[in-house]
């Protein structure tokens, strides 16, 4: 079956850094795209960065530009979420998911989800 497996998340102070993994198993033609949202408590989902597998494009929200950078090893079924500059406001439960958001003028479906992981920033 399809599974989405997450990783790397934890307690980091502000201005730290952590790199999350996404690995994904399961599916009969791998996703073309991934996304990581994020969810704090009381807030509604983000979308934080999302990759085309494919031909490596990405798209970030704009809380996270040049803070953070997604990207993918196809050969290992994986896409990374490099996360610098942390700041408090960063708090929040961080899911993959692949689909149900657009890059560019290309729209990707897909439901898939990973269970998350927690990422907690303070001193």
């Amino acid at each position: 079956q399809v599974q989405l497996v997450e990783s790397g998340g934890g307690l980091v102070q502000p201005g730290g850094s952590l790199r999350l993994s996404c690995k994904y198993s399961g599916f009969t033609f791998s996703p073309s795209a991934m996304a990581w949202y994020r969810q704090a408590p009381g807030k509604g989902r983000e979308l934080v960065a999302a990759i085309d597998t494919v031909d490596g494009m990405t798209k970030y929200g704009d809380s996270v530009k040049g803070r953070f950078t997604i990207s993918r090893d196809n050969a290992k079924n994986t896409v990374y979420l490099q996360m610098n500059s942390l700041n408090p406001e960063d708090t929040a439960e961080y899911y993959c998911k692949t689909g149900g958001f657009s890059i560019g003028s290309i729209y990707y479906s897909g439901d898939y989800r990973g269970q998350g992981t927690q990422v907690t920033v303070s001193s």
